[in-house]
């Protein structure tokens, strides 16, 4: 598990295991199952999940979900793959829930 001290981070809400740093932040206007959700180029202490193809808002794509490493709990999903060349900036990177992460000093 990393360990980040004096960096603004993203924990997750339900065992504060860092997740994400606030470097890595790319936006924050995208939607989720549970509302507002954030858009990062990089993830850490995290387990990706089986791919499964979706339909979202914009288009069609495989994502996997992601969990805590620590805990389990889901956060999200990482782009694996975009099918619409005006999506394709988004494989490689993670959706986390506004709703599953903390943001920590």
């Amino acid at each position: 598990m990393e360990e980040f001290t004096g960096h603004p981070l993203y924990s997750c809400s339900n065992c504060r295991n860092p997740v994400a740093l606030r470097d890595n932040l790319l936006s924050k206007a995208f939607l989720a199952k549970t509302g507002q959700a954030f858009f990062f180029s990089h993830a850490m202490n995290i387990v990706v999940g089986q791919k499964e193809e979706k339909q979202l808002m914009t288009g069609h794509f495989t994502i996997a979900d992601i969990y805590c490493s620590k805990c389990g709990e889901v956060l999200g999903w990482k782009y694996l793959r975009a099918y619409d060349a005006r999506q394709k900036f988004k494989e490689g990177k993670f959706i986390m829930e506004k709703a599953k992460i903390l943001k920590e000093y």
